[in-house]
């Protein structure tokens, strides 16, 4: 591993997001005028892998598109970012993914996914991704893909003893496959992190508790994305503690947690201490929540270095 340039291998989804500002997010059955409609490169890995590429790493991004419009936009976007395609894969007469955003006012968001050929990732594409898997620091994996191709990639991982991140977003409706809970770093954020407990977590002693319950699952180490209130580390050797937010006013906070994902991961391979990358990590988000989009909206290191020396002097 170079501690200067780590190998961050993100399989996951890619989706083309239609982005629609509105005044604030409707309610169920309630028709609002939006302003705009746009279409920005997403997915929960691919807006990783630029975020991983951005802050320094050297990335391979793995997953499917389908054989549409938008497919060629999609590869074309992370090659311009410096994500490595090669393990990308076309699905025939499939659609890309798609995720529809509307973006309130305030930056809050609301987001429906439609899989496309991300719901095609299967257990036997793990198998040909064994040479990328075998050249990672750190695999990282979301849930926007089955569950359990999720759950094979880490078996693999495991074999060939390397680290794994799980961003546990979104859950998904069934049980969370045992392998998912076997991880190095699981990362959930509030909502999560109840849907997986059933248990409110919105302050930080509920967060102690729901990170220490976590932890009784399995991974080695948790740490929960806590928005405003930063997050939450805490692991079966190491000091469970707070790491507080960055303040910033946020534009858009649709992708504020794949950039903090992304950030944490890379510092982590690069060997710094955990609490200290969720340091990182906080920032990061922050950074992304003041442009608007997904992928546009992923951090530099030089933004975050920034951040840091404004807030963390």
């Amino acid at each position: 591993m170079s501690a200067l340039q780590p190998r961050v291998v993100v399989l996951g989804s890619i989706n083309m997001d239609l982005v629609a500002r509105v005044p604030r997010i409707p309610r169920p059955g309630e028709t609002l005028s939006g302003q705009t409609l746009t279409y920005i490169p997403g997915g929960k890995g691919a807006n990783q892998a630029v975020a991983a590429c951005r802050l320094g790493a050297q990335v391979q991004m793995l997953g499917r598109l389908g054989d549409d419009a938008f497919a060629a936009t999609l590869r074309a976007g992370l090659t311009a970012n410096g994500v490595e395609t090669t393990g990308v894969m076309t699905t025939p007469a499939t659609a890309s993914g798609v995720a529809w955003i509307s973006v309130s006012e305030d930056g809050q968001n609301a987001i429906t996914v439609i899989p496309g050929a991300n719901g095609a990732v299967s257990i036997a594409d793990v198998a040909g991704w064994e040479p990328w898997l075998n050249s990672a620091d750190v695999l990282l994996l979301q849930l926007e893909v089955p569950p359990e191709t999720v759950a094979a990639a880490i078996a693999v991982a495991q074999r060939l003893g390397v680290r794994v991140v799980l961003d546990a977003a979104p859950i998904p409706t069934t049980l969370l496959p045992a392998a998912c809970w076997n991880v190095d770093l699981f990362s959930p954020n509030q909502t999560e992190t109840e849907q997986l407990l059933g248990q409110p977590v919105e302050t930080l002693a509920q967060a102690a508790d729901a990170a220490q319950r976590l932890l009784e699952r399995g991974p080695r180490q948790v740490v929960i994305k806590l928005g405003k209130l930063g997050a939450w580390v805490a692991g079966r050797e190491l000091k469970p503690q707070h790491v507080p937010p960055f303040l910033v006013t946020p534009v858009d906070t649709t992708a504020a947690g794949d950039a903090f994902t992304a950030a944490l991961a890379v510092e982590w391979a690069r060997g710094l201490p955990l609490p200290d990358a969720c340091l990182w990590a906080c920032a990061a988000g922050a950074v992304a929540t003041l442009t608007a989009g997904a992928q546009p909206a992923m951090p530099t290191r030089e933004q975050v270095v920034r951040l840091l020396s404004q807030q963390r002097p």
